[in-house]
């Protein structure tokens, strides 16, 4: 079930997207953007690569690296699982603000931006403010 894009501006003038589920849980947050244009390619660009393959960095005998895009799946500092959404050109698109205990968790985080943001609309309403 689709989900939804919301689009906000910050206090100091930065856009930045939330995704939500269906459930209205908030499973992405993105990174601060200069312009609405580029939040709104940051949108697209999620979408777009959203049902990326997942590359599994935690096994002991990892197996061959994924091309872009692609989601990583890797231990954080706190040895938390964590991961992250890589574009085609390699960047970063989004990643987990928090770690997870399992594995089961993060994989979960990944599944539920797959089934919310392909098909997801757009809320520009709170710009309206």
């Amino acid at each position: 079930m689709p989900g939804r894009f919301i689009i906000t501006k910050t206090p100091k003038g930065f856009y930045r997207f939330s995704l939500q589920a269906a459930n209205y849980q908030t499973v992405l947050t993105s990174k601060n953007y200069s312009s609405l244009v580029t939040c709104r390619e940051g949108v697209e660009t999620i979408k777009k690569n959203a049902l990326s393959p997942i590359e599994d960095q935690t096994l002991q005998k990892p197996g061959p690296s994924l091309k872009y895009p692609k989601y990583e799946v890797y231990f954080d500092s706190a040895g938390k699982y964590r991961y992250r959404l890589l574009a085609s050109n390699g960047l970063n698109i989004a990643m987990a603000e928090d770690g997870y205990a399992t594995k089961a968790g993060c994989l979960n985080g990944i599944e539920s931006i797959s089934r919310a943001a392909v098909d997801a609309q757009v809320d520009e309403s709170a710009l309206q403010n």
